[in-house]
């Protein structure tokens, strides 16, 4: 890699797209279900037809987009930058669908189901479209550990500086309840966000695009066939290392979405307004996705010297202890409530962050075992998302279901104005969902993790 000015150009590139992504992302992920629950009055039927519809399509385009980006001979789509220069504009749009309804709905209103499905089908379809080429290009930039922790630190900054999206929309806002803030923040965010993944569409060449050889590969690759798609993926779920990354990975997929969607429903719920300013409210929500960058860029001398694996599996145990520490506390201390919601969210995060490493490495291990002449990152990304994408749908599915067991449809009911101590055992069940969940999900990722035997890249000698 070459340095201009002290500014590690590649890195720099592929990290702009994380940039303008995390800028998206984060409002996203955080605000679409309150809206579509709180002020769209969207049914229980209608959100979770809309998340069924999602989980299948999340399922299929990842490998399919996957596929099509390593075997087409297109450039537009198979090198990886350009991938995301023509990708970005209609990435933003996407992004701007749910916050603007189609009609003033009505609650249980047919048409905020249909809008919800349009809205999540076609954000994450573009979002995999641009997100896979950069994953790739994590991959394809180069092979060295060390100038992989270069991207991974650039990368942090990028998504630090994208995270705080969440605090000041929340800020300009007031977390959505100046909605027209709300509509012309996310307009000036999309504008930003496209111009920073251009600049990876202009910058952003990866190691084999470089080389003259490389460039048959556009040209003479695979035709796009069924068969062939069959036989790489079968190629990739036979690597005992891929199926237990995966399995790890789902769980952390359902334990991201489960924080992101009801961090901010379960703290309004469980924590009384006059308990905690609605400013510190901001800055703590806007710390659940901040705090996770800086303390991946703190811990960069200890994955440098440590490895992904153990910082991974470390991070589980202390998920775990926490959650019973909280168990213990009980719900009535509110600041300390606070503080576990955030660390809770910024583990989950941070441990996220990193996961580019371990899939980097399974590439690698893929191309060494079939003699590829070059990688197919795109697949593995892609088969990897097959079997994690369901839990971003299954996550708010079933807590939503379990909620609404406990009356909290009635609780954002317009028509309804009931006795607030019938929701006693909803905040009950808050709480135990608050600790019991990240508490399962521990352990479940430790007993996969456990057995991971790529342990060693990061003690490979640099060449």
């Amino acid at each position: 890699m070459t340095l201009s000015f002290g500014i590690n150009q590649p890195a720099l590139a592929y990290s702009m797209t994380t940039l303008g992504a995390g800028m998206m992302n984060n409002i996203f992920n955080f605000y679409y279900v309150k809206l579509f629950l709180n002020q769209y009055k969207i049914s229980e039927g209608a959100f979770n037809q809309a998340q069924v519809v999602f989980m299948i399509w999340n399922a299929i385009n990842d490998p399919l987009f996957g596929y099509i980006q390593d075997n087409s001979r297109v450039p537009w789509c198979s090198k990886r930058r350009f991938a995301i220069l023509y990708g970005a504009p209609f990435y933003a749009l996407a992004f701007l669908l749910p916050w603007f309804p189609w009609k003033s709905y009505k609650e249980g209103d047919w048409l905020s189901g249909a809008h919800l499905m349009v809205a999540l089908c076609i954000f994450d379809g573009m979002l995999t479209f641009v997100l896979l080429a950069q994953c790739a290009l994590f991959a394809e930039i180069s092979t060295k550990h060390e100038s992989r922790l270069q991207l991974i630190k650039y990368n942090q900054v990028a998504s630090l500086l994208g995270s705080s999206s969440i605090l000041f929309c929340g800020l300009v806002s007031e977390n959505m309840e100046k909605f027209s803030n709300f509509q012309t923040f996310t307009v000036l965010i999309a504008v930003a966000a496209t111009a920073c993944m251009c600049y990876t569409g202009v910058f952003g060449v990866s190691q084999y695009e470089q080389r003259e050889s490389s460039l048959e590969r556009y040209k003479t690759e695979n035709d796009l066939s069924c068969s062939s798609i069959y036989k790489l993926t079968k190629q990739i779920l036979t690597q005992r290392n891929f199926i237990l990354f995966v399995s790890m990975n789902f769980f952390q997929v359902l334990h991201a979405t489960f924080c992101s969607n009801f961090m901010m429903i379960f703290a309004d719920n469980l924590i009384p307004k006059d308990a905690i300013p609605s400013l510190v409210r901001s800055i703590m929500y806007g710390a659940g996705f901040i705090f996770p960058q800086l303390l991946v860029l703190i811990s960069h001398s200890v994955l440098t010297r440590n490895g992904y694996y153990k910082v991974i599996l470390y991070g589980f145990y202390v998920e775990a202890f926490a959650a019973v520490c909280m168990l213990i506390v009980g719900p009535q201390h509110y600041y300390v409530l606070a503080v576990f919601l955030t660390m809770n969210m910024v583990l989950v995060n941070a441990s996220f962050s990193i996961f580019n490493l371990p899939l980097a490495d399974i590439v690698d291990a893929d191309m060494e075992k079939y003699k590829r002449k070059s990688p197919i990152s795109s697949m593995v990304f892609g088969t990897n998302a097959l079997f994690t994408k369901p839990a971003q749908s299954l996550a708010p599915m079933l807590v939503v279901a379990l909620l609404n067991q406990f009356g909290y449809e009635h609780l954002t009911s317009s028509a309804d104005q009931p006795e607030p101590s019938l929701f006693l055992g909803l905040h009950d069940a808050m709480f135990y969902m608050t600790c019991l969940i990240p508490l399962g999900i521990a352990i479940a990722q430790v007993v996969i993790w456990t057995p991971y035997t790529i342990r060693s890249s990061h003690l490979s000698p640099l060449t």
